[in-house]
């Protein structure tokens, strides 16, 4: 029962922080992660997360990923790639280099340096979408960049993870076959992805598939179809749920398979010839949608703020620390984003600036990095931790800020081009 206790205590703070992110027009994920905060420092809930709560959480990144993506454009996702690469690639390096070389100021230590570094490259894209969705942004082609830029930082930092914590801990050197190694892990991943989506997917599977008797003509779509359509919102979150966990398998977060997931299911799927009358994709989005951003996501926000446990001794000697990281980060991560998407991928001055900002965010790479340094191997001190978790707090509440505050300019900009165009 203390873990269902737990659950009425979260979903009463969210419903809580619902109120106060009406009330102030800001988005809910900055109230979520609030309240987290607030309720594990006061006591209320404890430090270390219940099992139950946990997987509850891990399904709500899921479920929200999974939703973000069941609502994008396969094709208009590989063309951002294309667009996206030069946001990936300086808005991962300007972010390492900077608390890099302000954590080798502040400790003088390399290991504390790199570990810093590791913990402040990855995004937090679902904090970002989140908050970008609630202001109705989503589906802009800045959304587009952020998203596409994210994974693939994502991607990029578990390389990042595989080589410089060994070398951090002492454990190993630079080993150019285990290098290799995860970037065929990541290769593969992708192509499983995509073969899934091309042949197998589709109504009609193509390819070697369609040659298998009974399998070769049967698609998504008849299994969408049985029951005349009343299990697809069952069947399209398995799907999601083992994507995830595919992920998991390939090293991957398990949101990023999810979103993936999303991404191949395609409208025309849930075009069911029995009850042509329904139409079942616009039903399953409306059911995901109250499932990701209204009962189930938000847990993970809350529990993602339950990881900022506050010493006030520690925390207030390292304020100078945290403000001078933070603010570094701030403007590196949007002057780097920010440039990368204005002269590498053509976006205008503020969708480029929204990219900067909707960069900032850091959450689930982060909070791993500074487990494996602080808990698991001790490379990090007390204060370069607090540090961390201080920055990460400031930059997450700057994702929903900023992009309220910056709102009025990117809209203006995206009403101009649409009549342009």
């Amino acid at each position: 029962m203390e873990s269902l206790l737990q659950l009425a205590i979260i979903w009463a703070s969210v419903f809580i922080a619902n109120i106060f992110a009406e009330k102030t027009r800001l988005t809910p994920v900055l109230f979520f992660l609030f309240m987290g905060a607030l309720l594990v420092n006061t006591g209320i809930l404890p430090q270390k997360t219940d099992e139950f709560i946990r997987v509850f959480a891990e399904l709500g990144i899921i479920v929200i990923m999974f939703a973000l993506g069941f609502e994008e454009n396969t094709s208009d996702f590989l063309k951002s790639i294309k667009r996206s690469w030069g946001i990936a690639l300086f808005g991962a390096l300007a972010p390492f280099f900077t608390a890099y070389l302000i954590a080798g100021y502040f400790w003088e230590n390399q290991n504390i340096a790199i570990m810093c570094g590791l913990a402040m490259t990855a995004t937090a894209v679902s904090l970002t979408m989140v908050s970008l969705k609630s202001e109705g942004l989503h589906r802009s082609q800045a959304a587009k960049g952020i998203m596409t830029s994210a994974i693939l930082d994502d991607v990029a930092s578990l390389v990042f993870v595989a080589i410089l914590v060994p070398i951090a801990t002492g454990a190993t050197m630079v080993s150019l076959p285990g290098i290799g190694l995860i970037v065929l892990k990541a290769l593969l991943f992708f192509m499983v992805i995509a073969a899934v989506g091309m042949w197998i997917l589709p109504e009609r599977p193509n390819g070697m598939l369609s040659l298998i008797p009974g399998f070769g003509r049967h698609g998504v779509r008849h299994i969408l179809s049985i029951g005349k359509g009343e299990n697809t919102t069952l069947t399209v979150l398995t799907v999601a749920v083992l994507a995830g966990l595919l992920s998991h398998l390939f090293g991957f977060h398990a949101a990023v398979g999810a979103y993936m997931a999303g991404l191949i299911l395609k409208e025309e799927y849930f075009q069911i010839v029995a009850t042509p009358n329904i139409n079942h994709y616009e039903n399953t989005k409306k059911i995901l949608d109250n499932v990701a951003f209204s009962w189930i996501g938000p847990v993970f926000f809350v529990v993602l703020g339950t990881h900022i446990v506050l010493e006030w001794d520690i925390l207030v000697a390292v304020i100078p620390q945290t403000l001078v990281l933070a603010f570094a980060l701030l403007v590196a991560q949007i002057a780097s984003a920010g440039l990368a998407a204005r002269y590498t991928a053509g976006f205008d001055y503020a969708q480029s600036v929204m990219v900067g900002i909707g960069m900032l965010g850091r959450a689930e790479l982060a909070f791993v990095v500074m487990d494996i340094a602080y808990v698991q191997f001790g490379i990090l001190n007390d204060e370069a931790f607090y540090t961390l978790m201080g920055t990460a707090l400031i930059l997450n509440i700057a994702v929903p800020v900023g992009i309220v505050l910056w709102k009025p300019y990117f809209s203006r900009s995206e009403e101009k081009q649409a009549r342009e165009g």
